[in-house]
C-alpha cells in the first residue's frame, strides 16, 4: 500500500502534527537562504568580485519581480485546505486547475517583463556601470526560469494545504544539491560566471517544479492536478485574486518599509551599514524559523474551517502562539548572549561587532513578536479576509515606521532610536492583527452557530408537524 503524505488536520494530536508539519517548512526557508549564499560563495571563490556584485545587484529586483505573484500562490493553500476539511474534492480539483492556469500566465508575463526590461530596471536602480552588463545578462537568463519558480510555489502550496510539507522539502533539497554541482561545473569547467549561476538556478528550480507537478498529476487525494481541468474557472479565479492580490501586496510592504529604514541608516556611515547587514542575517534566520510555525496555522485553520471544528481552531491558535513564543524567545536570547561570537563569523572588526551587538541586543529579545503577528495574520487570511490583514500590516510596518522615522527619530537621532522602531512596530502589528483576528473568528463562529441553530429549529418544527399530521391521519 502506497504511503499517504496527506494529513487530516481536523483530528489527532495537534501539538505533534504542528511540529511535524512545520519542520519541513522551516527547512525550506533555511535552505533557500543557504542556496542563495552558495551562489555568491561559489562566484566569490572561483570567479571575481565583479561577478558577485553583478548577481547581488539583481537581488532586490528579482524579489520584487516574483514576490507579488508568489503571494498569489499562498491563496491556493487556503482554499484547497478548506476544501479538504469540508470533503469537497470536486471544488479542490477545479481550484487547482485554475491556480495552475494563473501560475502559467503570470510566469510567462514575468518572463517577458524580466527579459526585455532587465537593463532598464537596473538603470532605474542606479546599478553601477561596471556591473550593468553582467547583471543584465544574469537577470535575462534568470527570467527564463521564473515560470518554473511560480509553478513550484503553487505546487508546494497545494501539497502543504493537504498536509504534505515533506515532499516540497525533498524536491527543493535535491534541487539545491543540483544547483551547487552545476554552479561548480559551469564556473570552473566552462568558465561561465554569471551565466552559469543563472542556468544552474533555472535547472534546480525546474527540477523542483517538475517533480512537484508530477506528484500532483499522479495524486489521488485532494492535491490532484487534472490536466484537462487546467483552465480559468471564473469563480475560482475571482477567489484567487480576492485573497492572493492582498497577500502579494502585503509581502511587498516589508520591502517598502525596509527601504525607508535603510535610507536613514545609511546616514550613520559605512561601518554601521555593514554591521546592520551582518546582524540582519541572524534576524532572517530567526524570522524564517518562527514564520515556519506561523505559516502552518493557515493550513490547520483552513482545514478546520472547512470541517467547522471551532474548538480545534482555537486550540490551533493557542498552540501556534506557544510555539512561536518559545522558539522566538529561545533563539532571541541566544542571539543576544552570543551576539559578538555569532557576528564574528562574518567579520573581525571590533567596531563593526560593536554595532552588530547594538542591533541584536535591541531586537533579539522581541523576535517572538514577529511570530505572533504572523500567526494572527494567517488566521485572517484563512478567513479569506486578506485585504484586512494587508491594511493592518500596512499601517504597522509602513505608516507607523514612516511616522517614526520622520517625526520621532529626529527628536533623538541615535542608532538605538532608529532600531527601536523594529520591536515597537512588531508589537503594534501583534496587537492590531491579534485584535482583528480574534474578533473576526468569534464572529464567524457565532454566525455558524446561529445558522446551525436556525436549521436545527426548522428541522425540529418540520419533524413535529410531520408527527402531528401522522397522528391526525
Amino acid at each position: 500500500m502506497a504511503r499517504s503524505f496527506e494529513m487530516d488536520m481536523t483530528k489527532g494530536p495537534l501539538f505533534k502534527q504542528l511540529i511535524l508539519y512545520s519542520l519541513p517548512i522551516i527547512g525550506i526557508n533555511l535552505l533557500q537562504i543557504a542556496f542563495n549564499t552558495v551562489d555568491v560563495a561559489v562566484l566569490g571563490i572561483f570567479s571575481s568580485d565583479q561577478a558577485v556584485g553583478a548577481v547581488g545587484a539583481t537581488g532586490n529586483l528579482t524579489k520584487l519581480l516574483i514576490g507579488f505573484f508568489v503571494g498569489l500562490t499562498v491563496s491556493a493553500n487556503i482554499f484547497v485546505a478548506r476544501f479538504k476539511g469540508a470533503g469537497d474534492k470536486e471544488s479542490a480539483t477545479k481550484f487547482i486547475g485554475t491556480a495552475f492556469c494563473v501560475g502559467i500566465i503570470s510566469g510567462l508575463f514575468l518572463l517577458f517583463v524580466g527579459f526585455f526590461g532587465a537593463r532598464t530596471f537596473l538603470t532605474w536602480m542606479n546599478c553601477p556601470s561596471t556591473l550593468i552588463d553582467m547583471a543584465t545578462k544574469y537577470l535575462q537568463i534568470y527570467s527564463l526560469g521564473i515560470p518554473l519558480i511560480i509553478l513550484y510555489n503553487f505546487s508546494a502550496s497545494i501539497l502543504r494545504a493537504v498536509g504534505d510539507s515533506v515532499r516540497p522539502l525533498i524536491f527543493l533539497s535535491v534541487g539545491g544539491v543540483l544547483n551547487l554541482v552545476l554552479n561548480i561545473f559551469f564556473i570552473v569547467v566552462l568558465h561561465r560566471d554569471v551565466e552559469g549561476v543563472a542556468i544552474a538556478t533555472i535547472a534546480s528550480q525546474g527540477f523542483s517544479a517538475i517533480m512537484s507537478i508530477i506528484v500532483l498529476i499522479k495524486g489521488t487525494g485532494f492535491a490532484k492536478l487534472d490536466i484537462k481541468r487546467i483552465k480559468i474557472h471564473k469563480k475560482e479565479f475571482c477567489e484567487i485574486l480576492k485573497v492572493g492580490v492582498p497577500l502579494g501586496l502585503q509581502s511587498s510592504m516589508f520591502g517598502i518599509s525596509n527601504t525607508v529604514m535603510a535610507s536613514t541608516l545609511n546616514s550613520f556611515g559605512e561601518t554601521v551599514v555593514t554591521a546592520n547587514t551582518i546582524a540582519h542575517e541572524f534576524d532572517a534566520i530567526v524570522h524564517d524559523i518562527t514564520i515556519g510555525f506561523s505559516t502552518s496555522t493557515m493550513a490547520f485553520i483552513s482545514q478546520n474551517l472547512g470541517a467547522r471544528n471551532y474548538k480545534r481552531i482555537w486550540k490551533t491558535i493557542i498552540t501556534s502562539l506557544f510555539l512561536v513564543t518559545t522558539v522566538g524567545l529561545t533563539l532571541g536570547a541566544l542571539s543576544v548572549l552570543f551576539a559578538r561570537e555569532l557576528c564574528g563569523i562574518m567579520t573581525n572588526s571590533s567596531k563593526v561587532l560593536d554595532y552588530c551587538e547594538t542591533r541584536l541586543r535591541i531586537t533579539g529579545v522581541f523576535y517572538f513578536l514577529t511570530g505572533f503577528y504572523g500567526v494572527f495574520s494567517n488566521v485572517i487570511h484563512s478567513l479569506k479576509k486578506s485585504i484586512i490583514s494587508m491594511m493592518g500590516t500596512m499601517f504597522c510596518t509602513v505608516v507607523f515606521r514612516l511616522f517614526w522615522i520622520w517625526c520621532i527619530f529626529p527628536l533623538n537621532p541615535t542608532l538605538k532610536m532608529h532600531y527601536a522602531v523594529l520591536p515597537i512596530s512588531w508589537g503594534l502589528c501583534a496587537i492590531v492583527l491579534g485584535s482583528i483576528a480574534v474578533t473576526m473568528m468569534r464572529r464567524n463562529q457565532r454566525n455558524y452557530e446561529s445558522e446551525n441553530a436556525t436549521k436545527k429549529c426548522v428541522k425540529e418544527n418540520y419533524e413535529k408537524e410531520s408527527a402531528q399530521e401522522n397522528i391526525a391521519v
